[in-house]
């Protein structure tokens, strides 16, 4: 099955150039359905140049998020751990010939210190972050430091959950990975614009066809909980939506799951990359991609990182952004020190608290549940979920819970306890289930008396 059609692509965008305000509505309209879009009702919005109609489109998927993920914004912390890479990649810090950077692989002690860092910050899940260097960071080193994470317990609490961004592998690799109960393994492909991919990568990554066909090996592995990616800028924004997902299509009708998540990071610049975007993303598109994907592909999770601003991330939040990453450092062995940006430069520099702080007026609902992965609410059965949008009745249940923990262990003291506590009772009275709103208002009493990870 050929996965991405390069001419099919440019066919639809050449054929959607101008679309009718009538033919705008019809996809919206649809899209409300919650079943996705084709290739060329996704064309059709991703010509929209319709000022009425792109708020339209906004409005359509802010409706769908609630409807299939609730309020709730999972928060999360990515966590590098070796910097050493083989690969020359033109838009990244950690390539291979940067002789300027000073090289740094964790220890397990020091992976412990961070993990440290981290959960006395408030977090509870992280996504794992290293170069491709097959004699450094060997699948066996990080496994142990997946073992690693999770062994780490403080008083505050503990990674209940860890996502997995490495490069392409072995299906016994991935097979390790399972066994290590990671959450979703996450590979993005920068690039789906072959030519652009080549041009931009040197190394075992310059490997078209080895980066596309990745999953295919992660399935046979057990791997079932998947996640996308491109990075914006690198070649033009409208091929690389279509292309996500064409790709979506693919691992669906092959494999009977969709990406459990797709990312949308822009190019950042870095210290010593000297590569300048030949397709920079605007602020009003970079928004309307995010809603395009979120009506295209409404089942998925999206993530938004802290390369945004916080002024767009606000904005994000409510056109489908379901998870995002707060007070994230891009160095190895950052957290605790002063530098926050390696690999790339971060924008948005708040602190996990201020971030939940900023979004409580949005009504928007801090969470940091792990609940679906640990009860195997995964691959097809997460979307059988997710795709009628029954997913959101457990996370914003879960959410409610996750958050009390949060209150009652962080925010005392930081102004976030009783606008906190507000945002809670608001959502618990909005659940509908009798039983289970008794059942939460109970585990939520837990909480106060200091129980920990109690979910659904």
């Amino acid at each position: 099955m050929n996965i991405i059609n390069e001419q099919v692509i440019n066919g639809i965008l050449k054929q959607t150039q101008s679309p009718a305000d009538k033919a705008v509505l019809a996809v919206l309209k649809k899209a409300r359905q919650k079943k996705g879009l084709s290739l060329k009702e996704a064309g059709i919005l991703l010509n929209l140049k319709n000022k009425k109609l792109i708020n339209k489109l906004f409005e359509t998927a802010n409706h769908i998020k609630n409807e299939i993920y609730g309020e709730r914004i999972v928060f999360f912390a990515p966590l590098y751990i070796s910097d050493y890479c083989v690969n020359n990649c033109d838009y990244c810090n950690f390539h291979k010939e940067n002789t300027a950077l000073k090289r740094k692989k964790l220890s397990f002690e020091e992976i412990k210190a961070q993990v440290t860092y981290l959960i006395n910050a408030g977090h509870k899940r992280v996504l794992l972050e290293l170069g491709e260097d097959s004699e450094k960071n060997t699948i066996d080193y990080i496994t142990k430091a997946i073992e690693t994470i999770y062994s780490v317990k403080t008083p505050r609490g503990s990674i209940r959950r860890i996502n997995v961004n490495i490069a392409a592998t072995t299906e016994e690799n991935y097979r390790k990975l399972k066994k290590s109960k990671i959450g979703t393994y996450q590979l993005f492909q920068e690039t789906y614009h072959k030519e652009t991919f080549e041009k931009l990568h040197t190394g075992l990554k310059a490997d078209y066809q080895r980066q596309l066909t990745a999953y295919d090996k992660a399935f046979k592995a057990g791997l079932d909980d998947i996640g996308l990616g491109v990075l914006f800028g690198l070649y033009d924004w409208r091929f690389e939506v279509l292309a996500l997902i064409m790709h979506a299509d693919y691992l669906e009708k092959k494999h009977g799951t969709g990406p459990h998540t797709i990312s949308v990071p822009r190019f950042r610049p870095a210290p010593s990359v000297t590569y300048k975007p030949e397709y920079p993303v605007a602020d009003n598109d970079f928004l309307k991609l995010i809603a395009i994907l979120r009506l295209a592909v409404p089942y998925t999770g999206m993530i938004i990182s802290t390369r945004e601003s916080a002024q767009i991330r606000k904005q994000a939040f409510k056109l489908g952004i379901s998870q995002a990453s707060a007070a994230s450092v891009t160095e190895v062995g950052g957290y605790g020190n002063k530098k926050k940006g390696v690999q790339f430069e971060v924008s948005d520099e708040r602190s996990l608290s201020e971030v939940i702080k900023s979004i409580l007026p949005q009504k928007l609902l801090p969470s940091f549940c792990t609940a679906c992965y640990r009860l195997g609410r995964t691959g097809e059965h997460f979307m059988e979920l997710s795709k009628p949008g029954e997913i959101h009745k457990f996370c914003r249940v879960n959410g409610l819970l996750t958050f009390a923990e949060y209150l009652e262990d962080f925010a005392k003291q930081n102004g976030a306890y009783k606008p906190g506590y507000k945002l809670i009772n608001h959502y618990l009275n909005k659940i509908e289930d009798k039983k289970m709103r008794a059942q939460v208002t109970d585990k939520l009493a837990q909480i106060k008396n200091g129980e920990r990870d109690l979910f659904y």
